[in-house]
């Protein structure tokens, strides 16, 4: 069941009819703002914003600029990339809460905010297992693991998610259904 119209989910994609097209995919359930671009998007957001929907390739500031610019003010929204850039380690670095590779549907959109939502309630290990999980998921779609492998990084993810998974395991009452519920949203996309 998509959320209420308490939260607030902020599009932002250079692509007008696309941003368009997810807004209204998206009013009925939320208070949907849209802009077309990372300059706007600084003046959009705020501590009232409760979820990004943030493309990465957009004239000006790109998505990865949006993305060190919203790290270094107070409001600290959830962070659903939704891009055509198919993932590189790069995206390692990067302070996301999900990613979405286009094109996306409606239901994808929904099942993405609403899990960001549910990891909101949850401390911030479980939120940034869930971001390891991402990044671990868009990486082993885009390359076969034998090919991370011996990448510094990558190493680097693997351990941290290993390590957070084993805490989450023993201190999360819910971490299986929470875990569960995030990959079953995401299962079929890269």
């Amino acid at each position: 069941m998509p959320g209420d119209q308490e939260t607030t989910v902020l599009v932002v994609d250079d692509e007008e009819k696309l941003a368009n097209m997810f807004t209204l995919w998206l009013r009925a359930d939320y208070d949907v703002r849209t802009v077309y671009e990372g300059e706007a998007f600084l003046a959009e957001v705020d501590e009232d914003v409760d979820v990004v929907l943030l493309d990465r390739r957009m004239p000006g500031y790109s998505g990865d600029d949006v993305l060190e610019m919203l790290e270094r003010r107070e409001a600290d929204p959830a962070v659903i990339v939704v891009t055509a850039i198919d993932p590189e380690l790069d995206v390692l670095e990067m302070p996301f809460d999900d990613y979405l590779v286009k094109p996306v549907q409606h239901e994808e959109l929904v099942d993405a905010i609403e899990l960001q939502m549910r990891a909101r309630e949850h401390d911030a290990d479980l939120q940034r297992f869930l971001r390891l999980e991402t990044k671990r998921r868009v990486l082993l779609a885009e390359h076969r693991e034998m090919a991370l492998s011996g990448e510094a990084e990558w190493e680097s993810l693997v351990e941290e998610y290993d390590e957070l998974k084993d805490r989450l395991q023993r201190t999360v009452d819910d971490f299986e259904s929470v875990l569960e519920a995030y990959r079953s949203s995401h299962r079929g996309r890269a």
